[in-house]
């Protein structure tokens, strides 16, 4: 695979299209080199994972999703696999279906409550809850299932989304893909009735409902459907939020791969990121006079040049390990297999790097344990965290 991209960066505080940022610092380090950060592996004999995450504070621990519908739990020292959490049944699995998302509930340590995503046996997209086996840390209860919301996905088999995660609200967010083909033919990322294209605010306690921590959903008075946060989104993968701000990998159509960052509060609320009006910061369909000047563009894009063809978002890092790359945002692309990252400043995407050290096939995405160190996983079965070099 080749390993350089052309980025195409849009310093949007310069044009005016955003409103300034803020500033992260990297509390005096010295900058970090292309070569200063390496991969070690953890484990490599998993079967497609997909996601990584551990419940808050939990330093020796890893939960790891496969595709196939199983999370297994890995000791962080060893890598060995030290039970299997739960197996989801009833899913269809391949290609971009399966379970795709975890989200581990803050109050995990007190309630057991997590929450999974993932295409049924119909193609449906079904967000729900489980619980922790009361007498079993290492095993949760499959008895415990309650389905939040499902999300009909019958006619075509891509876009799904999957990606799960708390905000800083205490308020369940979910990723919903456009509903699949090629150009969204029925619109469904700019159709404010629609859940597919989305970005979703769930309350995580109440099947069916809108999260009303903090603020309400935008669309609640307005004829749109209740649970939609943010719209206009191709297939949001993955997505993260870093305290307040809100950092969505989105993947393209045929050209052009973006990274959207809105910063907090209530980060993301309301706003359109243009699919299928405009892919990135080009016009899509229509091919001119796409943006009447209430588009969110992209703060990153790249071409699919040199191989690439599909980002994989990622998340900021916050550990201790590697104080020099505090507060730098790590993102990657599936075919192409280069990481790269940048730090968010004022509006642009600034420091920007690529880590060829870093670099490996069909990164499927970004994992953070509970201490906040990154780790990189692959389609063929592979983990691994990111380690100063």
């Amino acid at each position: 695979m080749r390993q350089t991209i052309v980025l195409m960066t849009l310093c949007l505080c310069i044009t005016g299209l955003l409103t300034a940022c803020g500033s992260d610092s990297n509390s005096g380090n010295a900058a970090p080199t292309s070569t200063s950060l390496k991969l070690q592996t953890v484990a490599s004999n998993l079967s497609s994972p997909v996601l990584l995450t551990s419940p808050p504070g939990d330093q020796t621990r890893l939960f790891v999703v496969e595709q196939g519908g199983t999370i297994r739990i890995l000791d962080r020292a060893t890598g060995n696999v030290l039970s299997t959490f739960l197996t989801v049944t009833g899913i269809t699995s391949g290609g971009e279906r399966g379970l795709l998302g975890l989200a581990i509930d803050p109050n995990y340590n007190a309630n057991g409550r997590f929450y999974v995503d993932y295409t049924d046996a119909n193609g449906v997209i079904t967000i729900a809850r489980f619980v922790v086996s009361s007498t079993n840390p290492n095993v949760a209860d499959p008895n415990s299932q309650v389905i939040l919301i499902s999300i009909p996905h019958p006619t075509f088999a891509n876009h799904n989304g999957g990606m799960l995660a708390f905000g800083p609200d205490g308020c369940l967010y979910a990723a919903v893909g456009d509903g699949g083909s090629s150009g969204d033919p029925s619109n469904n990322a700019q159709n404010l009735r629609s859940r597919l294209g989305k970005i979703l605010r769930i309350d995580p306690t109440t099947p069916g409902t809108a999260c009303t921590s903090g603020t309400v959903n935008p669309f609640v008075l307005s004829g749109g459907d209740q649970l939609v946060w943010s719209y206009g989104l191709r297939n949001p993968w993955r997505f993260s939020f870093d305290g307040a701000d809100l950092y969505i990998g989105d993947v393209g159509q045929e050209a052009r791969e973006e990274i959207n960052v809105s910063q907090g509060p209530n980060a993301g609320r309301g706003l359109n990121y243009g699919w299928r009006l405009m892919e990135g910061s080009a016009c899509f369909n229509p091919s001119v006079n796409c943006n009447n000047g209430t588009l969110t563009l992209p703060i990153l894009e790249y071409p699919h040049d040199n191989g690439a063809c599909s980002v994989t978002g990622g998340y900021v890092y916050r550990g201790t390990a590697i104080p020099v790359i505090q507060g730098t945002y790590f993102y990657a692309d599936f075919c192409a297999g280069f990481v790269r990252s940048f730090r968010f400043n004022n509006g642009s995407a600034l420091e920007q790097t690529e880590w060829p050290l870093l670099a490996s096939s069909s990164i499927t995405s970004f994992g953070q344990d509970g201490l906040g160190e990154l780790y990189i996983l692959t389609r063929g079965g592979t983990v691994s965290r990111i380690v100063p070099n």
